[in-house]
């Protein structure tokens, strides 16, 4: 068998990594590129002409035209931070370089900080991950299949499970059969639902292969085909060659996350934790620019504070 290259690349090693950002001057510097790579912009305003100046050992930028001050975090996810920038880019690493999913008490031990603090790390990079994914469409060959997360208390098995969130896995694949996009989102298996979920998540053009489940059929009213394969369950569904990549999707997907956490809020926070699985994946083709994507898509989405953040996603 052939070395799969996507899997056996090197990626950002620790000590490249810590060379790059080992320094909170050089985390700061990081940053300003990304928010400014063409020099300061006022964020209020958009002028070029500024003052620098120092208050309390923290740098302001002040701007020319409308006296408006600002920091190099202010506005981004990071705004209001106590934690050094090197905590968050350490963190940045451990969840974008892992090949596996890293826990909230996994980072409380990696960056010597509380449990609640690392909670709202995770939470509020996995909430970057969701928000850059959300737009995304699928288009081409698209093998969909619909699947659980949870299920641990007692109480009904199987499809409409109260303990459980229903969710749909959708693996764009390239013209000679490997993957390439992935879309993973927790909705409820009912026709409207779905064809809500197609509207945004695959192109009109896309040729659709799900299985005989009844929410699916509403996707012959959105997409330019849809092919319906009745397979029944167990392994022979499990094994069939036409949703081979979205099965296999599902097993790393359920591997990922029974591997990684001994217990999270399915019915609050699934969403999130399938987007980070997402996020990772549709960008696997280049692991080492991952951190810097990630601190990118960072700098450049608002303040997510602890309440929003704990809001529930209920998904039924």
């Amino acid at each position: 068998m052939s070395m799969n290259q996507v899997q056996f690349q090197k990626g950002l090693s620790l000590a490249e990594f810590l060379t790059q950002y080992g320094t909170e001057a050089q985390c700061e510097a990081a940053l300003q590129a990304l928010r400014w790579p063409d020099g300061f912009r006022c964020p209020a305003c958009g002028e070029a002409r500024h003052t620098v100046f120092k208050r309390n050992e923290r740098t302001y930028w002040q701007c020319g035209h409308c006296r408006k001050q600002t920091t190099l975090t202010a506005g981004t996810l990071f705004e209001a931070t106590k934690l050094p920038l090197t905590t968050w880019f350490l963190a940045m690493y451990l969840l974008t370089q892992a090949k596996n999913n890293v826990s909230a008490l996994e980072l409380m031990r990696h960056l010597g900080v509380c449990y609640r603090t690392a909670w709202l790390i995770k939470h509020k990079l996995i909430q970057v991950m969701a928000e850059r994914e959300a737009d995304r469409q699928l288009s081409g060959r698209v093998e969909i299949d619909d699947a659980y997360l949870g299920g641990e208390r007692s109480g009904k098995r199987g499809r409409g499970s109260e303990n459980k969130v229903a969710f749909v896995v959708a693996v764009q694949t390239t013209d000679d059969g490997r993957p390439l996009f992935v879309r993973i989102d927790p909705l409820p298996f009912t026709q409207q639902a779905i064809a809500e979920w197609a509207q945004r998540a695959l192109a009109p053009s896309t040729y659709a292969l799900t299985d005989g489940l009844s929410g699916f059929r509403s996707l012959q009213h959105v997409v330019a085909r849809h092919e319906c394969l009745i397979l029944g369950s167990g392994r022979q569904s499990a094994q069939h060659p036409e949703f081979r990549w979205v099965n296999t999707l599902l097993s790393n997907l359920k591997t990922a996350i029974s591997g990684t956490y001994h217990a999270f809020k399915f019915e609050k926070y699934a969403k999130r934790y399938l987007a980070e699985f997402q996020y990772r994946f549709n960008r696997r083709f280049d692991l080492k620019t991952l951190l810097r994507r990630l601190a990118h898509a960072a700098v450049f989405t608002p303040p997510r504070p602890e309440w929003q953040l704990r809001l529930a996603e209920v998904h039924r």
